[in-house]
């Protein structure tokens, strides 16, 4: 154990952005006040979310506030398991490896492109008229 306190850690996905601080307990996940099942709603993102501490092996032994903001939801749950990946490391520095090797410690940076002027979107031409 590398540290006394509660660890907390930032992670980012495309536009979302989410923040979390883990404490030791009963594997309670709590995102913006609310229970995660009702905030992610589908099993995958769900599991997304779960997956650094089925990984590490340290189910149960978290309780999880997370506060997620920007993007789309499944960007969130993307920057919540980056969040909690880099919270366990601070937490423990010898399951970085596992986390790793996992792709769980990854920023993923696509993003959307911009769009550019004289164009009705990032790549996409006004259509071209001969006569």
């Amino acid at each position: 154990m590398a540290t006394t306190q509660s660890p907390a850690a930032i992670g980012r996905r495309k536009e979302a952005t989410a923040s979390v601080v883990l404490k030791p307990g009963t594997g309670k996940v709590e995102v913006n006040g609310r229970d995660f099942e009702a905030y992610f709603t589908t099993l995958s993102l769900q599991n997304q979310i779960l997956n650094p501490f089925i990984v590490t092996e340290t189910t149960k032994k978290f309780d999880i506030k997370i506060t997620a903001k920007g993007g789309g939801i499944t960007g969130q749950a993307g920057a919540a398991r980056h969040a909690i990946s880099r919270a366990l490391c601070k937490y423990d520095e010898t399951l970085r490896a596992v986390l790793k090797k996992a792709g769980f410690m990854t920023r993923d940076p696509r993003m959307k492109e911009r769009k550019k002027s004289g164009q009705p979107g990032a790549r996409r031409r006004f259509q071209f008229s001969k006569r």
